[in-house]
């Protein structure tokens, strides 16, 4: 067992405290990293907790937030945006006794990845991306598209980082050098 807590009862206590879309965008991701998990032969029962959870501190507030700033990569203070992610490991292990470190490192890393993530980790952060609740379908469908065309993560990783890097640089947003560093790890490993 990862949590105490049954799915039924994460989902009622989520609905609590996020947004509507939010909560929706959760149901989504869980249900991708369902899927995804069956497909690369992850843990399903883990894929459908890390999902559901990794958006858990989208309903803190900014200054909420931020007293958690001394424990954010010096890359995520450049965009507020980011950090819920960090916040969110901390409160998955306190506040739902998440005691699976691959959980953790899921929901920590998901907005602005990792060098070298594992199967779960890359899963969780596709998840997020390519959800069919609230994700818009054109970003969506183009990793999908990649991810079906190759049957490989890291392939889809890349196609997402692409595009979100294009969106960042588009809107004129600062990127986290820890995002432009998984980028290149994973364009020499598509090679």
């Amino acid at each position: 067992m990862y949590t105490k807590y049954n799915i039924e009862e994460i989902k009622e206590k989520l609905k609590s405290c996020l947004s509507e879309e939010r909560y929706w965008h959760s149901i989504g991701t869980m249900e991708m990293a369902v899927e995804l998990a069956k497909r690369f032969n992850c843990d399903e029962e883990k894929a459908q907790i890390a999902g559901l959870l990794h958006d858990c501190a989208k309903c803190l507030s900014g200054d909420e937030l931020k007293k958690y700033y001394d424990t954010f990569d010096e890359c995520e203070k450049l965009s507020s945006k980011t950090w819920h992610a960090p916040v969110g490991a901390i409160i998955a292990k306190r506040d739902w006794q998440i005691n699976d470190e691959e959980i953790l490192s899921a929901i920590r890393w998901h907005t602005v990845g990792k060098k070298q993530m594992s199967d779960f980790e890359k899963i969780i952060f596709l998840a997020d991306k390519i959800e069919h609740r609230t994700r818009e379908q054109e970003f969506r469908e183009k990793i999908e598209k990649t991810l079906n065309k190759t049957n490989n993560l890291d392939k889809a990783l890349l196609k997402s980082f692409k595009i979100t890097i294009k969106s960042l640089l588009k809107r004129k947003l600062p990127i986290c050098f820890q995002t432009v560093d998984v980028y290149n790890d994973l364009l020499d490993s598509c090679k």
